[in-house]
């Protein structure tokens, strides 16, 4: 355990972006077996195994392509920003996290998979689903946040936030996979 501790500490970038392109599939690939989300677009060898591998890879490259690259340099610049774990630093950050990271990662999410899956109208998923993603995510991550600021180091954030996000990504594979999820 030491010599992994080491490792990380030695090396936090290529640590924080294998670990949240691990945790990215991971949410994927819990909510097809566990959720039992179908992607519409499986082939017959794909549904017949139970999970959609495609699925799962587009997921992980929007993880490493954007998501572990922009929390990594974000949580580095929140906290050069606006530094310390005072209750005004810590509030600042997780107001400031929700206006601005919140909704780019959320939107990123839902056209990077559209994109990946040359659909016709990559802002489809966006425009339906963006709003009760968004909902969702400002309470969860308000309160994730706050903890995360205000009592987890700064070399281990983005690794703890890693682990947190795969409870959200698990919710928005999930609600990706809701063709009749309608805007509220």
């Amino acid at each position: 355990m030491n010599r992994a501790w080491a490792a990380f500490k030695a090396h936090p970038y290529i640590s924080n972006v294998v670990g949240y392109t691990t945790l990215f599939a991971s949410a994927d690939l819990i909510q097809q077996s566990v959720l039992g989300g179908k992607p519409a677009a499986a082939s017959t060898s794909e549904a017949s195994a139970g999970i959609d591998w495609c699925q799962t890879t587009r997921v992980a490259t929007v993880g490493f392509c954007f998501h572990a690259n922009f929390n990594y340099h974000w949580l580095k610049g929140l906290e050069r920003m606006l530094p310390g774990g005072s209750v005004k630093a810590v509030m600042g950050k997780v107001v400031v996290d929700q206006l601005i990271a919140a909704p780019l990662t959320i939107s990123v999410f839902y056209i990077g998979l559209s994109l990946l899956e040359n659909k016709d109208d990559p802002l489809e998923d966006w425009r339906q689903k963006f709003w009760t993603s968004y909902k969702t995510g400002v309470v969860f991550w308000s309160t994730m946040q706050a903890v995360n600021f205000a009592l987890i180091p700064p070399v281990a954030r983005t690794v703890f936030l890693g682990g947190i996000a795969l409870t959200f990504t698990i919710f928005l594979c999930h609600l990706r996979q809701q063709h009749d999820h309608k805007i509220k």
